[in-house]
């Protein structure tokens, strides 16, 4: 017996491939056994740069959102995501359970959840407290959430397990734990080393605090700087008072434009032209830290800045898009983990999935044709319809065809009707159209003969048309004349008889196709 491993007691032998296996589950690189010092308390610290920097917490971060330009960002990028359609989509859950999780989501505020849940982008994560309540509208009651509650980021803190705590007034320090299936947790970029995750309005902190700063600092130019001096000269020799009286005077004449001087003194005004170039400065600064905000929140800053062209702000307009998609996963990583929690408490089996897409634009061409073509007895399928234009299984419904137009005695519905002699009265596309067995004939019949008579009388209405139309062209080819030549002499040969006899032609084969299509019937038409 050749066993490699060791003794640890008189009656028990481990193998050294269990000491193997061991540590392929166990985990090596933890808290626990790293150098790392921010770890060894009983929570973890924020490692936001700006935070650790300033020894401040995440609230300092909500001052932000006063700045003007912070908040049009927010805005803008919050009704992206808020732009968006939502639906339930079935997946592998039944029936019951995603028509339950549709109707539970009904009840929630889902644009005012959603905005909330955005501002895990700004903060880095957003804690969502849910108000559970047993639901009045299902029979057997189910555990439904009733509000889902944003709460301020600063209350939360992580233990060194990552998990989530409550800042409560018994445990400031490290915070309580908090139960399971209570509070959602949208965080943007979290990972290992940062659970926090990475607050976007960090990015924004120095470029609006020297914002305010720079706009501060201009406004005090343009007051020093911004009207032209006014210089009082005296002659010398001229006492102390005198000249504190005469500056007294010009300083009134800046706000009134009058003063009294002694005779003997002038008053000159200087401006510096170079006084202008030097306030350009501000304004550069003002610009950048602008761009460095657009550039935090919206990715880019084209759409937001006076010297970009069209092609930028398009490509601009991307980055942003695909900022809004990140955004979407996030909030749709919360949603689903609700509903898991919903079907967890109430039921058994796999959980619908929660979807935000954008709606497409239907194109209205589109729509025309298939209005054109429907008119004409085209038939279109039910998956034709959900593909074109985005439609969901339960958003069309499956109608019974129309019985047949004619009635048990084999006459026709609405009124239609054939006389004795065999000829169809009140109808347009049969007239003159007659049976040899004098008897009314079915619907089928009626329509094939109409066809028939309507192919003849064809003949006629084109003739008049066709015959002086291969005359031109033979004489075009004889005489070389061009093609513009031969089109602008086309408009001579349709003479107003012609067009009235094609437009009842016309007239006459689309009702005969209308009443085919809605009879359902099937024609065959002569070559």
């Amino acid at each position: 017996m050749n066993r490699k491993g060791i003794w640890v007691s008189p009656n028990q032998f481990v193998e050294f491939a269990d000491n193997a296996r061991q540590n392929l589950t166990a985990e090596i690189a933890s808290r626990d056994h790293s150098p790392d010092f921010n770890a060894l308390g009983q929570y973890l610290p924020n490692p936001d740069p700006v935070l650790k920097k300033m020894g401040r917490d995440i609230a300092v971060y909500r001052d932000l959102r006063a700045d003007a330009h912070v908040g049009g960002c927010i805005r803008r990028r919050k009704a992206a995501v808020k732009a968006l359609e939502w639906r339930i989509e079935q997946g592998n859950a039944t029936a019951r359970v995603t028509k339950r999780i549709d109707a539970i989501f009904q009840r929630l505020d889902l644009d005012h959840l959603r905005a909330e849940a955005m501002e895990a982008a700004l903060y880095g994560y957003q804690p969502l407290e849910v108000m559970w309540t047993k639901a009045a509208g299902f029979a057997d009651g189910w555990n439904v959430p009733e509000r889902v509650v944003a709460k301020p980021p600063e209350w939360f803190l992580f233990d060194p397990e990552s998990r989530l705590r409550f800042r409560s007034k018994d445990r400031l320090f490290d915070g309580e734990l908090l139960p399971e299936r209570k509070f959602l947790l949208p965080r943007q970029d979290a990972s290992y080393v940062n659970p926090y995750g990475i607050a976007d309005l960090s990015m924004c902190f120095w470029p609006a605090t020297f914002k305010r700063g720079g706009l501060k600092f201009w406004v005090v130019f343009t007051e020093k700087y911004g009207t032209p001096w006014l210089v009082g000269k005296t002659p010398r020799g001229t006492p102390k008072t005198e000249t504190d009286r005469l500056l007294d005077q010009l300083e009134a004449m800046v706000q009134d434009a009058v003063a009294v001087i002694p005779d003997d003194s002038s008053v000159d005004i200087v401006g510096d032209a170079a006084r202008t170039s030097s306030s350009s400065i501000y304004q550069d600064l003002l610009m950048y830290c602008r761009s460095e905000i657009s550039i935090a929140l919206l990715g880019q800053n084209q759409t937001t800045e006076a010297n970009a062209n069209r092609a930028s702000a398009t490509a601009g307009l991307e980055v942003t898009r695909e900022i809004r998609d990140s955004d979407v996963t996030m909030i749709e990583q919360a949603m689903n983990e609700l509903i898991r929690w919903i079907v967890e408490i109430n039921s058994d089996g796999e959980a619908p999935t929660f979807k935000l897409f954008e709606q497409a634009e239907i194109d209205d061409t589109q729509a025309k044709r298939d209005d054109i073509l429907s008119r004409t007895g085209v038939k279109f399928t039910k998956s034709y319809y959900m593909r074109s234009y985005d439609l969901r299984d339960d958003d069309l419904e499956v109608v019974a065809p129309p019985s047949s137009p004619t009635s048990p005695q084999g006459g026709a519905a609405n009124g239609a009707a054939f006389s004795e002699s065999g000829t169809r009265s009140g109808c347009p596309c049969c007239s003159g159209v007659e049976f040899s067995d004098g008897q009314n004939p079915s619907a089928t019949d009626a329509l094939d003969q109409a066809v028939t008579a309507e192919m003849d009388q064809w003949q006629a209405v084109l003739a008049p048309m066709v015959d002086p139309l291969q005359k031109l062209i033979d004489e075009a080819i004889q005489n070389g004349e061009t093609a513009d030549q031969l089109l602008s002499r086309l408009p001579d040969l349709l003479t107003p008889q012609a067009s009235a006899a094609l437009q009842a032609q016309l007239t006459r084969q689309n009702f005969i196709a209308r009443l085919a299509a809605a009879s359902g019937l099937q024609i065959d038409v002569p070559q």
